[in-house]
């Protein structure tokens, strides 16, 4: 029976099948927009993770002020010492690495070629806290970070830029000047590409903290302390540890506030996270209600299916078919075209989130949770919607259907 009834619903769809197709567009509209808004929003999610990611692992960056943001600057703050970072490093437990880190922008010169970048002076722990790599080249030598040797590492955009386009030439070896003095180029950092605030991560040359502050800013003035934890450290008593010891080191008294802030990347990234999965889910929100718009449609024309086959109905009733059968069979109607709208709009849902996702420079993250969701959520509609049509059709009296022109 149910066979046969599934038969009927699907003959009866494909008679009309210029109206099946304009009933099930809304649901198709509704599908693909929520499982592409979705997936664009976890896509946009992870890249803000990433990016995050790549300033550092469980990272800390301590700066002279009060607080972040506009009118948070140092300003008349103290600037931090390299024997912070000593201390920082052999006094608080957890700690897997600690930079100290001074950075200036500056015009640098080689093979007549010039580039403003930023230059920035720090030790071989930089590297660490930042999670960069090296492409080719080594670190430097413990003489060069105590003398403040003349030696860098670069960047990938400075390389490409000073150096070629292609990957092979490495500029290794090769001096590159910085306002009066030339460095020896002994290492090449890897791509990172842009950080979370768009700014190019490459586009940067490493030298000895001391050469920085002798050879080119000409102050001992320390701007960053870049502190990496080790996993599975507290960072809350790790930020307190590290509060109380530098509240000690810079003699602030109980009642004095904090000069400088600490900003946990990993807080950061969570609370990005956070507002990208409450935009997402929004968009999704706003998106669902065209499926809602999708089932009222097929309400309509299957009520409009009802009036035109109500001759149809009397007769079935008629020869002896029963209510609960007539029921089942425009139920049936009701959600074929439902879910097959909700099957066609994921295809059309998973096309577009890919293009969207390359055009954007975002990841393409596939969910099959929302991708089965909406597809239940479509076939729920046709049950939901088209309810009430079947159960007129099923309590038509036989006698007056059969009057019916």
């Amino acid at each position: 029976m149910l066979w046969s009834t599934l038969l009927l619903a699907l003959r009866s769809i494909q008679r009309n099948l210029m109206r099946s197709f304009l009933t099930v567009l809304g649901i198709v509209i509704g599908v693909s927009a929520v499982i592409t808004m979705v997936t664009l929003g976890h896509g946009a999610t992870l890249s803000v993770q990433t990016q995050i990611s790549s300033l550092g692992s469980n990272l800390l960056m301590v700066r002279p002020g009060q607080r972040q943001g506009p009118g948070g600057s140092g300003g008349g703050a103290p600037a931090f010492k390299e024997t912070d970072a000593e201390a920082i490093a052999s006094q608080i437990g957890g700690i897997a690495a600690v930079a100290p880190e001074a950075r200036t922008g500056v015009t640098v010169v080689a093979n007549g070629r010039n580039w403003t970048s930023t230059v920035t002076g720090s030790t071989n722990a930089w590297l660490a806290t930042g999670n960069w790599k090296l492409a080719s080249g080594r670190e430097f030598a413990p003489a060069e970070l105590q003398a403040g040797g003349a030696v860098c590492i670069v960047g990938e955009t400075v390389r490409r830029e000073l150096f070629g386009g292609k990957a092979g030439e490495t500029g290794l070896g090769d001096l590159l000047r910085i306002k009066q003095f030339s460095c020896e180029v002994v290492g090449v950092l890897a791509s990172k590409g842009q950080a979370a605030m768009g700014n190019d991560q490459d586009d940067v040359v490493l030298v000895p903290l001391r050469t920085l502050q002798r050879r080119v800013t000409g102050s001992q003035r320390i701007n960053t302390l870049l502190v990496s934890m080790e996993d599975g450290s507290d960072s809350t008593r790790l930020k307190t540890g590290l509060t109380q010891l530098l509240r000690e080191r810079r003699k602030l008294a109980d009642s004095d506030d904090d000069n400088f802030n600490i900003l946990d990347t990993q807080q950061l990234a969570e609370a990005l996270s956070g507002t990208t999965q409450i935009m997402t889910a929004l968009l999704g929100a706003v998106a669902a209600v065209s499926l809602l718009v999708g089932g009222i449609g097929i309400m309509n024309i299957m009520l409009v299916s009802v009036t035109e086959r109500t001759r149809e109905i009397g007769l079935r009733l008629a020869i002896g078919a029963l209510e609960r059968e007539v029921l089942l069979q425009f139920l049936i109607e009701a959600v074929a075209l439902a879910a097959f709208g909700g099957v066609v709009g994921i295809v059309i849902a998973t096309a577009a989130s890919y293009g969207l996702s390359l055009a954007m420079g975002l990841p393409y993250v596939f969910d099959p949770t929302i991708n089965v969701l909406s597809f239940l959520f479509s076939a729920g509609i046709g049950v939901v919607f088209g309810y009430f049509p079947a159960r007129r059709a099923a309590r038509l009296d036989p006698i007056e259907a059969l009057r019916h022109e």
